[in-house]
């Protein structure tokens, strides 16, 4: 135990519990993490805790969603530290394998979603969201839990678990969780950690950027024009564009002249940090 929440490092203690719970009439939720546990991340289980009786978290640096010089060694880790504030949340259990428990000798198999994953953060990352759907399917079905939480930062992994869970028949529910912002604007990431003085100063720009283009589309302007806008914006402010894009919200098939719903999805390199960000058209209050 560490604090008041248990931890489990095996399938077979994860599903023991869970089936408990079940067993009594529980509902259960589960919130996959990768750890480096922030206020987004605990602003979702405690979302959790309002949608089921006991809250799951995972941790799990998952080697599958890193490409090649992408930063799978360097990425924060710290489970006494995660552990205490997942369980202030609301978690009651931790699940906490490591690499040989979630793909052991002879692990043969990935999963694909097609479609959803071929753009965006697909292209640049193009063996990420394989891992990504790996590592979710096995989560939910080592766990099984009533519900799920996943946040809209990562807008486009959101939509493809989505798909996944509806193709595979997983029975599962996957709820969406909102975005959690710095008092200036910058969407919380753990790898915010890795800014600068100065590059955490320019950083809210990005979102300054793409919810001003939000406005002007939802104003009429074209999607065309309002991007050529936030991208001469995030470019004049330091940023290195991977891309800057209109797309259907369900389908993230990409729009443009005049839109109705739409988002906004944006992934920029400010230094060596890669931070991504979204938002709706029209943009929320």
């Amino acid at each position: 135990m560490t604090g008041t929440i248990e931890i489990v490092r095996t399938v077979a203690d994860l599903r023991a519990r869970v089936s408990g719970w079940h067993a009594e009439g529980e509902t259960v939720a589960m919130v996959p993490t990768m750890g480096a546990i922030h206020e987004g991340h605990m602003a979702l289980v405690r979302q959790a805790r309002t949608l089921a009786g006991r809250v799951v978290a995972s941790i799990f640096v998952n080697p599958l969603q890193f490409g090649k010089n992408e930063d799978f060694d360097a990425y924060p880790r710290g489970e006494a530290r995660d552990a205490a504030l997942v369980a202030e949340a609301g978690a009651v259990l931790l699940f906490a394998p490591n690499a040989a428990e979630m793909y052991p000798d002879g692990f043969a198999t990935t999963v694909h979603v097609g479609g959803l994953t071929d753009g965006l953060c697909g292209a640049s990352r193009p063996t990420h969201f394989d891992g990504v759907a790996t590592v979710v399917a096995k989560l939910l079905l080592q766990c099984g839990p009533d519900v799920a939480i996943f946040g809209e930062k990562d807008y486009q992994q959101l939509l493809v678990i989505e798909r996944l869970v509806r193709d595979l028949d997983i029975p599962v529910e996957i709820v969406g969780g909102a975005i959690v912002r710095e008092n200036d604007g910058l969407a919380l990431s753990s790898r915010n950690a890795y800014l600068s003085a100065e590059e955490r100063e320019a950083a809210p720009l990005l979102h300054a950027a793409i919810r001003r283009a939000a406005a002007e589309m939802a104003a009429g302007q074209t999607a065309e024009k309002a991007l050529q806008s936030a991208r001469a914006a995030i470019e004049a402010g330091g940023f290195r564009i991977d891309y800057l894009e209109a797309r259907d919200p369900k389908t993230l098939e990409p729009l443009s002249g005049t839109v109705g719903a739409a988002r906004i999805l944006v992934a920029a390199f400010l230094g060596k940090t890669r931070l991504i960000d979204n938002v709706p058209v029209p943009p929320q209050a």
